[in-house]
């Protein structure tokens, strides 16, 4: 039976762990691979594949239908992540899954503020109250701590220049 390699980003841990699993995993068989990896999974664990919308659930037997070699699994105990963006006197707020990207959260919150794609291209994601500007390939899981399942950020220029 072939197995593809998954990539897994777990709650409160910073890097990034590899494991093989069957083309054909089910549930349980990546729990398994999970728990060996020293990563709990309980009931208020939530599993994203890839950038998906909707944890995986079910049980020990159902397939994992989204996962592929090279997936990125990520491990939380938040189910949606409460994002709220702040562009001048606007802010929006959207929740997101764990898996989903910086990116993704630009995109939504340059269409949501009405910018103008070049003006949006010149602006950048900063996390609320701080200078830390996360790359935006970056999972949102990765950005929140513990059990806080909320983000909050400024779309603010990349940088300015006058001239």
């Amino acid at each position: 039976m072939s197995t593809i390699l998954i990539f897994i980003h777990a709650h409160d841990r910073p890097e990034v762990l590899e494991a093989e699993i069957s083309a054909a995993a089910t549930l349980g068989e990546l729990h398994d691979a999970l728990e060996v990896l020293g990563v709990a999974v309980d009931a208020e664990t939530f599993i994203f594949i890839d950038e998906a919308e909707e944890h995986e659930q079910g049980e020990r037997h159902h397939r994992l239908h989204h996962a592929k070699h090279g997936s990125r699994v990520h491990v939380g105990r938040c189910k949606r992540i409460a994002t709220t963006v702040n562009f001048l006197d606007k802010t929006e707020e959207r929740e997101f899954p764990l898996g989903a990207r910086v990116r993704a959260v630009k995109e939504w919150a340059a269409h949501v503020c009405d910018m103008d794609p070049k003006d949006a291209a010149e602006h950048v994601l900063q996390l609320c109250n701080s200078t830390d500007r996360p790359p935006t390939d970056t999972p949102l899981h990765q950005l929140v701590h513990g059990h806080h399942c909320a983000l909050c950020f400024d779309l603010v220029p990349e940088k300015r220049v006058e001239g």
